[in-house]
Parts: C-alpha cells; sequence; structure tokens
C-alpha cells in the first residue's frame, strides 16, 4: 500500500480568534456614493467618537467636513453610550440611539479640540496587526456602500469576533448602478472581477442576464465586450457608470462593437477608475453553456472536435450526480485528462474547489485551456503530475473522481480511503474488465451500504448509407463508494 499524508485544510471561512479585553471596538461605517458621505445618526456618533479612523485617501477625504463642522460645534459623545446603543443585529433601529451628554464647558471644549488619529488603510495583511497595536479603544474602518456586500466587512468578520464589530450600511455602488438605469436588482446577477482574472466573466455570461460587474484596473469596459464578442454575445449592451454620486456622474451605454472597435480613440472610450459595469447579455454562445451537460466538441482535446480523453457528457453528467457536489467541497478529479469532468463539475460548483490531476503534458496543457476557456479559473486548479505521490501537497479532498490510475487502481482506491473524512465520497469509472475487476473486489471489502453501481450504455445516432443509424459505444461502469460515519 501507499502511503500519503495529507494536508487538512477547508474551504470555508475561519472562526474569528477569540480578543483580548483590550482589543478595541470596530466600527465599520460605509460612506455611500455621495461627495459628502451617507452616515446615519449611530454612524456619524461612531465617528466622532473614535480614536482611530482608517480609510483610503479618498475616504479619508470625505470625512473631513463631518469632523470640522463636530469640532465647531457639537460636544462629543461619550463611548459607554456609543457601545451600548450600535448593534450588528440585522434588526437593529439604526435611528433609535438617544445619546446623552453632561459635560461641563470646559468638557465640551476638550472634546470639541480632539481629532480622531487618520491613517491610510495598509494592506490587509497588516490591517490587524494594526488595530490591535493602536492603543485605541474605538477604530472605525471606512468602506464603501454596503460593508457586508463584496466590501472589507467579510474580512473583518474572519478576523474579529462579531461583538467585537459593528456594521453601518450605506446604500452601495451596485444599487446606485442599478438605480441609475432603472434596473431592478433582483432581476441582475452581482459578480467581482476585483482582483479576480477577467477570464472569470465567461462562466456568468447567458442569453438575457443582467451582470452587474465590480471591475478593476484590468476588466475594463473593452475588456468585457472583446470577453462577450469572443463568446458569441455580440449583440449584447453595457452601460458604464462612473463617479456615482458625484457631481460629475456619468452613465453611458454602449454596444459590444463600439468598446471593441480599436480605431476609436476619442474620450467616449476613456472610462473613470471609480465605475460599475452593467452587461445585458445578448446573443447565442458558440460553446458556453447554460445547463449543465457541455457539448463533448465544444472541450480543446487532444484530438479532433468531440474526441480525445475527456469522459463524454453522458457519463459526465452521471458522475457528477454521483458526486453530489456542494458549496466548500474540495474535489480531486485524478486522471484529468483533458478537463470534462474536472471543468463541468468547477462550472456549476463555483463555492467548491476542484484540483484537476493530470501528468500527460499534451493532456495538462488542454486542460488548462479548457480552464480559461469556461472561466473556472477561480476554482478549478490544474495540477501537473501523478497520483498519489502529488495528493500529499494538496488540500485534503472529500469529494473525489478517478477517471484515470496507470494501472496503479488498487493500491490508489485503499490509500485514497484510508484519508477519505468521514462522509466522504469516491467516484471511479472503469471500461476495461481488469478495471472492473479491481473495483468488485474493493468494494466486497467495504460494507454494503458504502457501494452504489451502475453501468452506462450510449447508442449515438448517426447515419448509414442516407438511414438514421443508432452506433453503441463500449459501457461504462461506475462506481460510487461512500465512507459513512462509524
Amino acid at each position: 500500500m501507499v502511503l500519503m499524508t495529507v494536508k487538512h485544510t477547508t474551504s470555508q471561512a475561519p472562526s474569528a480568534p477569540e480578543d483580548t479585553k483590550a482589543s478595541p471596538i470596530i466600527h465599520v461605517i460605509g460612506l455611500g456614493v455621495t461627495e459628502s458621505g451617507q452616515f446615519s445618526d449611530e454612524a456619524r456618533t461612531a465617528l466622532l467618537t473614535a480614536d482611530l479612523v482608517i480609510g483610503s485617501e479618498r475616504q479619508l477625504n470625505i470625512i473631513q467636513p463631518v469632523l470640522s463642522h463636530a469640532r465647531k460645534n457639537t460636544p462629543c459623545p461619550d463611548h459607554a453610550a456609543l457601545n451600548a446603543g450600535a448593534q450588528h443585529s440585522p434588526h437593529h433601529n439604526t435611528d433609535a440611539i438617544d445619546v446623552h451628554t453632561t459635560q461641563t464647558h470646559a468638557d465640551t471644549q476638550t472634546a470639541q479640540a480632539a481629532k480622531p488619529q487618520q491613517r491610510l488603510l495598509p494592506k490587509l495583511s497588516t490591517l490587524k496587526e494594526m488595530i490591535n497595536t493602536s492603543g485605541a479603544e474605538q477604530v472605525v474602518i471606512l468602506a464603501s456602500g454596503d460593508p457586508l456586500y463584496y466590501g472589507i466587512g467579510r474580512w473583518l468578520s474572519q478576523q474579529f469576533s462579531a461583538e467585537r464589530l459593528r456594521f453601518y450600511p450605506a446604500i452601495s455602488s451596485i444599487q446606485a448602478a442599478c438605480h441609475s438605469i432603472g434596473l431592478s436588482l433582483q432581476d441582475a446577477k452581482v459578480i467581482s472581477l476585483h482582483g479576480r482574472p477577467v477570464l472569470s466573466l465567461r462562466r456568468h455570461l447567458a442569453q438575457q442576464q443582467y451582470l452587474v460587474v465590480l471591475t478593476d484596473q484590468h476588466s475594463t469596459p473593452p475588456a468585457l465586450a472583446a470577453l462577450c464578442e469572443e463568446a458569441g454575445f455580440a449583440e449584447s449592451q453595457l452601460w458604464v457608470c462612473e463617479r456615482l454620486g458625484y457631481q460629475n456622474q456619468l452613465v453611458r451605454k454602449f454596444s459590444v462593437s463600439a468598446l471593441c472597435d480599436k480605431s476609436v480613440t476619442s474620450p467616449d472610450t476613456r472610462f473613470d477608475p471609480l465605475h460599475v459595469t452593467i452587461i445585458k447579455v445578448i446573443g447565442q454562445s458558440r460553446y458556453l453553456p447554460s445547463f449543465p451537460g457541455i457539448a463533448d466538441q465544444h472541450f480543446i482535446t487532444n484530438n479532433e472536435a468531440g474526441r480525445g480523453l475527456i469522459t463524454k457528457r453522458e457519463v459526465r453528467l452521471a458522475v457528477l450526480s454521483l458526486l453530489q457536489p456542494a458549496p466548500a467541497d474540495i474535489g480531486w478529479d485524478i486522471g484529468a485528462g483533458c478537463g470534462g469532468v474536472a471543468v463541468e463539475w468547477a462550472l456549476w460548483n463555483p463555492l467548491g474547489h476542484v484540483y484537476a490531476i493530470e501528468h500527460h503534458a499534451t493532456r495538462f496543457n488542454c486542460l488548462a485551456q479548457n480552464q480559461q476557456r469556461f472561466g473556472v479559473a477561480e476554482n478549478l486548479n490544474p495540477i501537473n503530475g501523478r497520483a498519489p505521490g502529488i495528493l500529499a501537497t494538496l488540500p485534503a479532498a472529500n469529494k473525489i473522481f478517478i477517471g484515470g490510475s496507470d494501472g496503479e487502481l488498487p493500491s490508489l482506491l485503499a490509500t485514497l480511503w484510508e484519508n477519505l473524512p468521514p462522509q466522504g465520497v469516491i467516484v471511479t469509472s472503469a471500461v476495461m474488465e481488469t478495471s472492473k475487476a479491481s473495483l468488485i473486489q474493493f468494494a466486497e471489502s467495504l460494507p454494503k451500504s458504502a457501494t452504489e453501481t451502475l453501468q452506462i450504455g450510449i447508442n449515438k445516432g448517426g447515419e448509414l448509407a442516407g438511414h438514421l443509424l443508432y452506433r453503441p459505444s463500449l459501457p461504462v461502469t461506475l462506481f460510487k463508494f461512500t465512507k459513512h460515519q462509524q
């Protein structure tokens, strides 16, 4: 038996560590999409009582009028009232707080003169240390719009206990963009390409779909239009919503062809970095699916279209139905070939992660191309290597598909089963009698309840002498092994 040590990780968000008594209260304030910021009474109170305010240069500039006005006109409320009133419950009424002060004239003068320390937002890798070593009791983190919707709030929730966090949402750029063109938010799909491969857009392109896209310097409107055109959605429409909430707000509508025309160099194709793009997807895709079951000929293979080393569509769908992909799954596709199963697996389970292992150079190259072609670069990881040796370097899997084993199926099965977590699943396919015999032998070593098996025979229609003819394919045997809790 081949021995293997597996690195156990999880794709779920880690539990926030317990904070010490010295840890500050952290107020996360969404500024909205206006030049002056949008503050509820509670958010304003949190800002005015902060010892430290952290934000980008633009965000810090937005709050200066609020701080200046408060220093001139308003006594500063006390921390105790703020901590008692601010809550992070979604049912909390942000207008309910009533802060009272009994400061003397001298106390008021001191409070008015006080000014919170302000620091630029660092990289996230150093933000936690900045907060914990600041010596502040009340820290404000400035955010855009809703901090818990594609914002910094999610990261903060992973780093700090809920008892230390207070959230103050405002109108987000996503909401403002939809309102600017009269689009109901529930009729749109929101995706973020910020810090993500722009090719990830491909997995979301579907006829008549509205996409609200958060972008960065790589996912520009022309880049998004080019992807639409290449995928067969050349009739799509794009709205570029720039500087939302500012006096010079600009919302413009473009066709794909206008944005893809490289001969156009007018200001109409230059965009402010602060923008949101909305896409109405129109057209018929050349290869992107709108439902499970990617046609075999749409994969790039080491052979003619529809052939080569991929698991064919009918078998592929049966494999996935046995695997039952779920959010937070970590999957291994061993002997992934050109990526038929791995691509479809990753495409329809965006919250899971799939590691596709293939050692053959040509097939691995096809696998990598299909990863890009179908826009699954975020959650499909092509691994150039052999099992079981390479598996020790990967996160532990709870779902495994074996499409190829290089003749090592018995020892590979034993090793995988030993390391499989409770409720984990192994699915494997076999065409040759020797492989089927190995699977039957392994099944006999397990409780009967652990095994499910089926055989698939496909007869595909063709033509012979002008007449319809069904040609049989070699039957494929599938085994599913489930490691039930002892």
